[in-house]
């Protein structure tokens, strides 16, 4: 047997999910959830083969759940959005389905299922999470975990982020996360107005800026609202320096 989890808010759209699936029976309904934080228990307690997945639900969706779940299973997506990283559900996903779902389409993903399967899930879906954060729905705001308990930080709440070996260390209003990701990503997905990288170690919130001083020759440092003093590149400088206005 193949085992699923539907994860979708829409009762109506699980039902359809389930009725489709009745014509493949070698396929087995381990849970049904209605958004992602009952997905990330299901998935935990139940180590699906794949797994339905809506996009957006309450709390958290579909992106920012996987990105919580320590070995994603393969995955298919079913949404009424077709703008969420077409390209990449076509790459890295085992298929989407655009609601309202047809019959042989839903069929057709269902014949996809077993190379994806045997290739395993995990990696397609990090490529998969990469891509989509792209997207602007996905950057104003991160979902992270801390022991055992999940956070949504609101970007503008970030004071500064710091490479930490294979995590970037954000620190928050709320106090110091970690992020399974690189500076490289943040850089890139983050709003260019508002964070700045001053440093290859760190990118900070330009809001949060109250002084910069020379620290020796062509050797700056910036002090933050938070009463943290962090050095600053010489590249970062020049950066800092044009998005100030100075």
């Amino acid at each position: 047997m193949i085992r699923t989890i539907l994860i979708d808010d829409e009762p109506l759209a699980r039902d359809i999910v389930k009725h489709y699936l009745s014509d493949f029976p070698h396929i087995e309904v381990v849970a049904e959830c209605s958004d992602g934080f009952e997905g990330i228990k299901a998935i935990t307690q139940h180590q699906p083969d794949f797994i339905f997945l809506d996009i957006q639900m309450p709390k958290i969706n579909g992106f920012e759940m996987l990105e919580l779940v320590e070995k994603p299973p393969a995955v298919i997506f079913t949404t009424a959005f077709d703008e969420y990283a077409i390209k990449a559900f076509e790459v890295s996903a085992v298929d989407y389905l655009l609601k309202p779902i047809e019959k042989s389409r839903f069929d057709l993903a269902i014949q996809k299922l077993p190379s994806r399967l045997s290739s395993g899930g995990e990696e397609v879906t990090k490529e998969l999470l990469d891509s989509a954060a792209l997207s602007p729905a996905q950057n104003n705001r991160v979902v992270v975990k801390k022991n055992g308990v999940i956070k949504i930080i609101s970007v503008s709440d970030i004071h500064y982020l710091e490479a930490d070996d294979d995590y970037v260390k954000m620190s928050t209003v709320e106090g110091i996360f970690h992020k399974n990701k690189t500076m490289s990503f943040f850089e890139q997905t983050l709003d260019s107005v508002q964070f700045i990288r001053i440093h290859r170690s760190y990118i900070i919130n330009l809001a949060q800026v109250t002084k910069i001083e020379l620290k020796e020759k062509d050797s700056y440092i910036v002090l933050l609202k938070s009463d943290i003093w962090l050095p600053v590149s010489k590249t970062g400088y020049v950066k800092l320096k044009a998005a100030l206005g100075l």
